[in-house]
């Protein structure tokens, strides 16, 4: 599992290593419809079969009030406490699902990360067969990359501290820092051990990639669209992909492993593909709104959304308005079930609590949260050759 570097180990409300999963999973757009901050989530393995197994609709909206939550954090603050960990108690108790508590830091490189930017040495990790942790992707143009650093490469230390036994977010957390502070990995290739000095910079996120894909003649019939995540800026990247994608050609959407971001880019993605209409809506503290794709979308170029169980959060519902509008055939496993509208609140020592205030639902109503989107056509393995096959029953536009 890959860990990108502006990944970080959240602080859970139930618990400090609390089971959230996949970079900007809980990141709930309420930013992009109240104007207040949006939250994060990193990558560990725990919570997806529990939360795909929750009751249906049995999370409510947080009853934490947030002058109760100041109160403990001042509280703890004159006693010489944590009011971050005074506010996690608070939030424990509230029976909030998704509330969770974050540092200062935490939550300043939260929201560098929707910027569609972090800081580190343009590199992304994970953990080999042999249980090391090894060099997954280098992004281009980065220190890493500038250092000749390769996929495989092994990181046996991060400023001389032993990576064995650490987790990846942890190792992740390591070479993260300020841009241009020096970071030093050791390192393995092969038989060949060394060390190399990188400096971190701010680096531009990667999150949507464009893949041609030819059949025999070698025309591209398939413009394979994937987004890993809605950072700010995806919406029009995957506007213009459309636009540019060759006449006749169908569209694979490919939101398999997004770890979701904010909902006005997943928005912004949905109006490539409609001609205005509704994409969501969703209620906060009972009252209810909704959310709308711009006029103007290809709506004829046949496309099919890959999804999968870590299809999270604003990737989930932009899966279920192209389902419900009958603009996608949906292809693979079951969505996460993330579908909670959170709001932050400012606690006295710059920490920052997530509270549940809503919920989203699909444009024909259906409940995301403990759901998921169910995919029209069940593809457990070959996912991606099923959606081709699926696309090419769609035939051309006309």
């Amino acid at each position: 599992m890959l860990g990108p570097e502006f990944c970080t180990r959240p602080r859970g409300a139930r618990s400090r290593g609390a089971a959230l999963t996949f970079v900007f999973a809980t990141v709930v757009a309420a930013a992009a419809v109240t104007n207040c901050l949006p939250q994060d989530e990193e990558r560990t393995p725990e919570p997806r079969p529990a939360a795909r197994s929750a009751a249906p609709s049995a999370e409510k909206p947080s009853t934490v009030d947030r002058e109760e939550l100041a109160r403990a954090a001042r509280e703890a603050m004159a006693d010489g406490k944590s009011a971050a960990k005074a506010a996690e108690e608070v939030v424990s108790r509230s029976g909030d699902r998704w509330g969770a508590v974050y540092d200062r830091r935490e939550y300043e490189e939260f929201e560098q990360a929707l910027d569609g930017a972090y800081t580190g040495v343009g590199l992304s990790a994970r953990r080999d067969e042999d249980g090391r942790v090894e060099v997954a992707r280098v992004q281009p143009g980065g220190p890493a990359a500038k250092a000749g650093l390769k996929p495989g490469d092994r990181l046996r230390t991060v400023d001389g501290r032993p990576v064995g036994g650490r987790s990846v977010s942890e190792v992740v957390a390591l070479l993260r820092g300020d841009a241009g502070t020096p970071v030093v990995l050791g390192l393995e290739r092969g038989t060949r051990g060394w060390t190399q000095t990188l400096r971190r910079a701010r680096l531009a996120t990667e999150d949507v990639t464009v893949q041609p894909l030819g059949d025999g003649d070698g025309a591209a019939r398939i413009v394979r669209i994937k987004v890993a995540a809605f950072t700010k800026g995806t919406g029009e990247r995957v506007r213009r992909a459309v636009r540019e994608a060759p006449a006749g050609a169908g569209v694979v959407l490919d939101l398999r492993g997004s770890s979701g971001g904010l909902v006005s880019e997943a928005v912004s993605v949905a109006s490539a593909f409609l001609d205005g209409g509704l994409v969501a809506t969703y209620d906060v503290h009972g009252e209810e709104k909704a959310l709308y794709a711009e006029p103007g979308g290809d709506t004829r170029r046949p496309l099919v959304a890959l999804v999968d169980g870590g299809t999270m959060s604003a990737a989930e519902l932009l899966a279920g308005a192209l389902q419900d509008r009958g603009r996608a055939v949906t292809v693979g496993t079951r969505t996460f079930g993330k579908g909670a509208v959170q709001m932050p609140s400012r606690l006295p020592d710059g920490s920052v609590a997530e509270l549940t205030v809503g919920h989203y639902r699909t444009p024909a109503g259906h409940v995301v949260d403990g759901r998921g989107v169910t995919p029209d056509v069940t593809a457990p393995s070959r996912a991606e050759e099923r959606a081709r096959t699926v696309l090419s029953g769609l035939g051309t536009p006309s």
